[in-house]
C-alpha cells in the first residue's frame, strides 16, 4: 500500500510538471474546481438560440454558448457551407449583443492547409453576409501546433466574443487531447469556440456538439403578385445533421440565413412553387430569319500582313 501511494504521488508531481511546462496549469485549476464555468452560468445564457422554435427544440435550446462545438464538412467542396455557417452564427450573436448596446468580435483562425484549400476570407463578402469585417481578425499559420497555442492565448485574452479554428481533414496531432484542452480554455473564457473542419471523418473529439454542415437548395423567391418562384437564387441555405451531442436530439434539418435582418429561418415549402419555364432562358425574338441571309454572320473580309515596327 505504501508502495503505491509513493507511485500516485510520484504521477501526480509529473502532472502537474508536464502543466506548469505546458502552461495550462490554470486552465486544468478552472477545470477541477469549476468556478469559472459556475461564473459562466450565471453572467450568461448556457445556450445560443437559432431563433426557430422547431430547430431549438431539437437542440436543447440551441448552440452551447461555452465550450467546443464541431461544424464538420465531409468534402473540401462543401467548405464555403461549414464556416459559413459558423459566421452566419456569430453574425446572429451580434445582432443580439447590439440590440443589448455591445459589440461582438470575432478572431478566426486557420491552418494554412485549411486557408488554402477552402478560401480565405473577404471583406465585401463578409459584409453582404451580415458582419462587419472590422469585428473580424483572421489569423493562419504554417503549423499546427502554432496554430493551436494561437487558439489557447486568443481564447484566455477576453478579447473576443467567439472564435472560429479551422483545419483540414484529421490532423496527425490533433485528437482527443488536444481538443479537451481547447474546450477548457473555452469554456473557462464563457465563449463558444467553433472547430470547424473541412473535408474530414468523423473522429473523437470533445465537443459538446458536432454537425455535419451541407449546403441545400435555398426556398422559394417570393413575386410581386405574392407567388413563389423556385429554382432561383436566394439566401444561403445549409442542411445540419446532429452527429453527436450530450442533449440534443439526433436530427436532420435545414435552414436559410438572412443576412439584411441577421436571423435565420426555415426554407420556404416547394409545394406551391411556380414552375421555371422549359427552354433557354434568353430564348431570342420571336421573328423569323431575314429573306437575304443578314441573319447569318458576315464573312471574314482578307487579312493584312503588317511589317514588324522593330
Amino acid at each position: 500500500m505504501a508502495d503505491l501511494a509513493v507511485a500516485r504521488q510520484t504521477v501526480a508531481a509529473l502532472q502537474a510538471e508536464i502543466d506548469r511546462i505546458e502552461g495550462r496549469g490554470a486552465v486544468i485549476a478552472a477545470a477541477r474546481s469549476d468556478t469559472a464555468w459556475q461564473k459562466c452560468q450565471e453572467t450568461a445564457d448556457p445556450v445560443l438560440p437559432l431563433g426557430i422554435t422547431e430547430v431549438d427544440e431539437r437542440l436543447q435550446g440551441g448552440l452551447p454558448s461555452a465550450g467546443l462545438v464541431e461544424l464538420r464538412s465531409e468534402r473540401l467542396s462543401g467548405a464555403g457551407a461549414a464556416s459559413g455557417f459558423a459566421l452566419a452564427v456569430f453574425a446572429l450573436m451580434q445582432a443580439r449583443l447590439e440590440a443589448k448596446g455591445g459589440h461582438g468580435r470575432l478572431i478566426w483562425i486557420a491552418d494554412a492547409m485549411a486557408g488554402r484549400e477552402a478560401g480565405l476570407p473577404y471583406a465585401a463578402g463578409l459584409e453582404d453576409f451580415g458582419l462587419q469585417p472590422e469585428s473580424l481578425l483572421y489569423a493562419a499559420s504554417d503549423h499546427l501546433e502554432e496554430t493551436l497555442w494561437l487558439t489557447e492565448t486568443a481564447l484566455g485574452s477576453g478579447a473576443f466574443s467567439a472564435a472560429i479554428l479551422e483545419i483540414c481533414g484529421n490532423p496527425r496531432h490533433f485528437g482527443l487531447t488536444e481538443s479537451r484542452r481547447l474546450h477548457l480554455r473555452a469554456r473557462e473564457a464563457c465563449v463558444p469556440l467553433f472547430l470547424v473542419r473541412q473535408g474530414g471523418e468523423e473522429e473523437a473529439s470533445s465537443a459538446l456538439l458536432r454537425l455535419n454542415v451541407v449546403s441545400a437548395p435555398c426556398g422559394l423567391r417570393a413575386l410581386a403578385d405574392g407567388s413563389r418562384l423556385e429554382a432561383s437564387l436566394g439566401h444561403p441555405a445549409f442542411r445540419l445533421a446532429v452527429e453527436k451531442s450530450h442533449h440534443a436530439i439526433p436530427a436532420e434539418f435545414e435552414l436559410e440565413w438572412n443576412p439584411d435582418d441577421r436571423q435565420f429561418f426555415r426554407p420556404a415549402s416547394h409545394a406551391a412553387a411556380v414552375p421555371v419555364p422549359a427552354g433557354p432562358a434568353h430564348s431570342g425574338a420571336g421573328v423569323s430569319a431575314s429573306a437575304d441571309g443578314s441573319h447569318r454572320p458576315q464573312a471574314l473580309g482578307s487579312v493584312l500582313a503588317f511589317d514588324r515596327a522593330s
